[in-house]
């Protein structure tokens, strides 16, 4: 990741040359991901080529160079999830929910979800949602809360357990 620092610095800035050799440079362990996380061959292939375009868009709104690595294997995991998804008949998709979520309406479960989040305690929830909503890195959280890495993972980690116990009862 080291090496590729001033790789992405320039790309984030827009250079244009910089952007095309970090695609480059991604590309096998995008398509490593991706066939690791996608049902078929083909969709791990698809994944892994909406990743580089989603990247290539989108490289100068990354906030942290140290986010680079997780942020492009969050994007090849969702479009893994999305041509899931997509392949799924439409009764199944409710499969990739998690069982406590299953049986819920949508809206029922937003407004759930929402209580569980209102009810945890405002160290917890400030955590869960900079991590969970605005996607920042725990570099970044950490940072943000003058916290220490372990202590906003043990903060994440709480905080989830107390949403899914809100959401079982």
């Amino acid at each position: 990741m080291h090496q590729q620092t001033p790789l992405i610095e320039a790309a984030r800035q827009g250079d244009h040359a910089a952007i095309l050799r970090l695609l480059t440079e991604c590309q096998p362990d995008l398509r490593r991901i991706a066939q690791s996380q996608c049902a078929t061959h083909s969709d791990a292939d698809d994944a892994a080529q909406e990743t580089l375009w989603l990247i290539y868009q989108r490289i100068g709104a990354l906030r942290t160079l140290a986010s680079f690595s997780s942020w492009m294997f969050s994007i090849v995991r969702r479009e893994c999830q999305r041509l899931l998804r997509k392949a799924l008949p439409i009764g199944n998709k409710t499969e990739l929910d998690p069982p406590s979520f299953r049986y819920r309406a949508e809206t029922e479960l937003r407004s759930d979800l929402t209580d569980a989040i209102l009810s945890l305690p405002p160290k917890y929830r400030q955590a869960i949602l900079l991590r969970d909503y605005e996607e920042q890195s725990i570099s970044e959280i950490a940072d943000q809360l003058r916290l220490t890495r372990a202590a906003v993972k043990s903060r994440i980690h709480r905080g989830r357990q107390m949403i899914r116990e809100y959401l079982a009862d």
